[in-house]
């Protein structure tokens, strides 16, 4: 049961559910003039979508499962993915 449990946790994979495209974040993000968000639409601007935003993001929250992720966490994990 163990090594059961480890295989599958470490198997665990993130996914968003819902409508998130460009327009989206856009409408997240209009009322936002901090250099974070610019960055950030700056970048999917640049990369043409959201997709390599979301599948980064899941990809590098998989390391907080062990210990929460949390707002603050996506929030770091964001403006890594726009300083990239």
């Amino acid at each position: 049961m163990k090594e059961l449990v480890r295989y599958l946790f470490e198997n665990l994979y993130f996914d968003f559910q819902g409508d998130i495209t460009m327009e989206k974040v856009r409408e997240f993000l209009r009322e936002d003039d901090s250099r974070e968000a610019r960055a950030l639409l700056s970048k999917i601007i640049e990369e043409k979508g959201v997709d390599d935003l979301l599948i980064t993001l899941a990809d590098c929250l998989k390391e907080y499962i062990r210990t929460g992720v949390s707002e603050q966490a996506i929030r770091d994990q964001l403006s890594t993915y726009s300083s990239s």
